[in-house]
């Protein structure tokens, strides 16, 4: 009986995005009431995407996550 070579599934390519992303060049605040710049940072249904995906530090993240959560409760967001 033939044996099977067995796939290596353990091997993950990952493209990491550059840090710095380029929604924040030129933005020195970010702000709550700034929803179009917020809205990049969402996904579809309304989550926060993560900081390996969006590709900003973890200050900018930060940032960001207070930002969203303000405007949320503000109503400018979903």
């Amino acid at each position: 009986m033939k044996r099977r070579k067995r796939r290596d599934t353990n091997k993950k390519t990952l493209r990491t995005p550059p840090r710095g992303s380029r929604y924040l060049k030129g933005v020195k605040n970010i702000d709550y009431k700034d929803a179009e710049l917020l809205g990049k940072f969402m996904s579809g249904s309304g989550k926060i995407i993560s900081r390996r995906l969006s590709g900003v530090t973890a200050r900018q993240q930060r940032q960001l996550k207070r930002a969203i959560r303000r405007s949320r409760n503000m109503g400018l967001l979903p």
